[in-house]
């Protein structure tokens, strides 16, 4: 394949031999699927029709799986206009907790029982540290991502946490700032995580809720399963804190970048070609330079599907202060405790072309061909191999 590669050209061309060739779960045919026939007849779509110069126009319907390059950028724009109306004008820090490297091969076998921990984990740890009294003292907020991959799409499951600079004491009188670099002290936050997240994991194993296929068969025996415990609470476990934001407009840039991202986007890939694709990363360990990789399309595949997530899997949480029993009461205070009037009414959900024209910048609305009518739409596509001749797509008058 030359010229513009997509994801969804890689699994039309190699997926079925990958699908006959290997067990996949339910999500990951899915995922699958939906991306080879994301904006393809399969699934519908409607003919505009310029009401000026007569012009044609057929646009087909996307997946809309989560996991599909091409079907975030709109969901994104509209998570992150909510958002907006929940920001306070203070700092705001980046906190990542990541999971050491021999604890992937179970996390990945288990994923719904331990991304659900990891999650709860990193929360617990960080709300209680805030609310000692040697550091904050008080209740925060924080927005938590989940991501499991790393630029060349090896497994790496770690949390992204947004948490602004200060807390709601106690009494509910006061909002607490934070320094201005510095949130908890992370070495101390390293090894609560630790902690609870290995306690979890311990809980989850005596209540039978994992199971041990493959390379973990061993760990099911309890003598194994302990050592492997042990052998993570000797280890120092990878939580860092980035200098902060100046404040919710770069905040909000920021969220934009990780959101709603997948594990790799169309843009990265270079070619696929003799059954190998090439895809761009950036390296950290050498000063970020972008560099290009080569794997084979199975390969490929098989990296991909590993970051596809458990059914209704909630993979965006929201707690303390900004968790939704908190959004409408003790958030909405600290606006008023920092200056800020809450916004009286959540704003109106934008049409989808208006959220088109403001990231790109082209009004789909408008003929691309004459660039003076509108386009109407005159016909639906029902998701059908068959198609009526174009001839006949026009209403008469």
């Amino acid at each position: 394949m030359r010229g513009r590669v997509e994801v969804a050209d890689i699994f039309r061309a190699h997926g079925p031999a990958y699908r006959q060739s290997r067990a996949l779960s339910l999500e990951q045919r899915r995922a699958m699927r939906a991306i080879e026939l994301c904006r393809t007849a399969e699934l519908g779509g409607h003919v505009d029709e310029c009401d000026h110069c007569g012009a044609l126009r057929i646009s087909y319907n996307s997946c809309r799986n989560r996991h599909c390059p091409k079907c975030q950028s709109l969901d994104k724009e509209r998570w992150l206009e909510r958002q907006s109306q929940d920001l306070l004008p203070v700092p705001y820090f980046h906190l990542v907790f990541t999971l050491p490297e021999a604890l992937g091969p179970l996390v990945l076998r288990n994923q719904a029982v331990l991304y659900d921990r990891l999650f709860r984990a990193a929360s617990e740890a960080l709300l209680e540290l805030t609310a000692d009294d040697d550091h904050l003292g008080g209740q925060i907020g924080a927005t938590a991502l989940l991501h499991t991959w790393t630029q060349t799409l090896q497994y790496h499951p770690h949390v992204h946490f947004i948490v602004p600079g200060g807390a709601l004491s106690r009494d509910g009188r006061r909002w607490l700032a934070a320094a201005p670099s510095f949130l908890v002290p992370v070495k101390a936050l390293s090894r609560l995580f630790r902690g609870k997240m290995l306690a979890a994991v311990r809980d989850a194993y005596e209540a039978g809720e994992l199971i041990f296929p493959g390379r973990v068969a061993d760990l099911e025996q309890p003598r194994a399963f302990r050592r492997l415990l042990d052998s993570l609470y000797r280890q120092e476990w990878v939580v860092y804190c980035k200098p902060p934001f100046g404040g919710p407009r770069q905040t909000l840039k920021y969220l934009a970048r990780y959101t709603h991202r997948v594990a790799i986007s169309n843009d990265r890939i270079v070619r696929c070609e003799d059954g190998r694709v090439t895809f761009r990363y950036r390296d950290s360990a050498d000063g970020n330079r972008i560099k290009e990789t080569t794997v084979e399309a199975e390969e490929f595949i098989r990296r991909f599907l590993l970051h596809v997530l458990p059914s209704r899997f909630v993979r965006i949480r929201h707690y303390g202060l900004l968790g939704n029993r908190n959004r409408k009461t003790k958030l909405a205070h600290c606006q008023r405790l920092l200056g800020v009037i809450p916004s009286a009414a959540a704003a109106e959900k934008q049409p989808w072309e208006d959220l088109v024209h403001q990231l790109t910048g082209t009004d789909p609305r408008q003929c691309a061909r004459c660039g003076k009518g509108r386009m109407r739409t005159i016909r639906e596509l029902t998701p059908s191999g068959k198609r009526a001749p174009p001839e006949t797509w026009r209403r008469s008058a």
